[in-house]
């Protein structure tokens, strides 16, 4: 098993597994291609790079995604291939009655979504909103990803 920190992505093939903790508002983009076998996690805590991803592009919904692709195709991934899952995406901020204040997981659902159909690459299933955080592990073996949210019952997607 392999940790993915925030802001961070990272592929691998095989029985590996990834594992990502903290996925607040952040998303957890888990991509898979079934026939190479190859799966890839990235931790994406913003909507958009606005030309600041130099230094941690998986940091951003577009400049994360693009180099997650890079990482499973250079494993033997083939893009037309890929599906994604996700996960993450709450709404943890709130003021006083404002239960929408910042849109911040909302916003980077979104922004992945956006990201994912420019590239042509089907969304299969979702575990996103709410108000509470989220621990993902996505398994090379089989392309399930385990989402575990506290108080509530991990389920498998």
């Amino acid at each position: 098993m392999y940790r993915v920190g925030m802001a961070d992505a990272r592929a691998v093939t095989g029985s590996d597994s990834l594992r990502t903790v903290g996925l607040g508002s952040c998303v957890g983009v888990a991509l898979y291609d079934a026939r190479a076998a190859v799966a890839g996690l990235a931790h994406i805590m913003l909507p958009d790079s606005r030309g600041d991803a130099g230094a941690t592009p998986a940091k951003y919904a577009d400049s994360g995604i693009a180099l997650l692709l890079q990482l499973m195709q250079a494993q033997g991934a083939k893009r037309n291939q890929i599906v994604a899952k996700l996960a993450g995406g709450a709404q943890m901020f709130t003021v006083a009655g404002r239960k929408d204040y910042a849109r911040i997981g909302p916003r980077n659902v979104e922004a992945v979504e956006a990201v994912l159909v420019s590239a042509r690459i089907p969304v299969v299933s979702r575990a996103v909103g709410g108000h509470k955080g989220r621990t993902i592990e996505l398994y090379a073996q089989d392309g399930s990803l385990t989402v575990r949210c506290a108080d509530v019952q991990a389920i498998t997607i």
